[in-house]
């Protein structure tokens, strides 16, 4: 859900799943206070609004309101480059349990429809996470570390195909 982060628009240059596939299986529910916190970026679907952005984290936090509020952070060309940040905030789709999002990065509105962030894999320690368009347009492999295990990279490749995305598009993210 890393949106938006150089705001030099939103096209996507990615198609990760076919057109005509059915839509991708979000996970049953997610507890907006557990997924709190601060995520690693491990891989991604390229697109243009991270572009030369290493060094990714997403952080979460629920608002009084029961939004999410969403800050992305990116360093510049390196992992070690100068760090930029965007702010967000993401609504949770009626009926989704939490599972899917509408997440918008002012000045650029996102139609609320179906969301645009959906939580598609989550392990029960909620430690690694795959996040996704329904569209197949984007893609994220999350993890409260920097770094993680094969296993758990199996694991999140494993969610991605089951869902119809291309993990052959993903483009690992330099962490420190």
């Amino acid at each position: 859900m890393i949106a938006c982060i150089t705001i030099s628009g939103c096209i996507v240059g990615t198609q990760g799943r076919p057109k005509n596939s059915p839509p991708p299986v979000t996970v049953p529910s997610v507890d907006l206070q557990r997924y709190g916190g601060t995520w690693y970026e491990i891989a991604r679907y390229p697109n243009s609004f991270q572009k030369k952005c290493e060094g990714v984290t997403a952080h979460y936090e629920v608002r009084a309101d029961g939004r999410v509020g969403v800050t992305n952070t990116c360093a510049h060309g390196t992992s070690s480059g100068k760090p930029r940040a965007v702010k967000g905030i993401a609504s949770v789709i009626a009926g989704s349990n939490n599972a899917k999002l509408a997440v918008n990065f002012t000045p650029i509105p996102l139609p609320k429809g179906q969301g645009n962030y959906w939580v598609l894999y989550l392990d029960s320690a909620y430690q690694t996470a795959l996040v996704g368009g329904p569209n197949g347009d984007y893609l994220w492999l999350l993890a409260r570390t920097p770094k993680i295990t094969p296993a758990q990279r199996t694991a999140l490749n494993d969610a991605a195909l089951q869902n119809g995305y291309r993990i052959d598009l993903l483009k690992d993210t330099i962490q420190p």
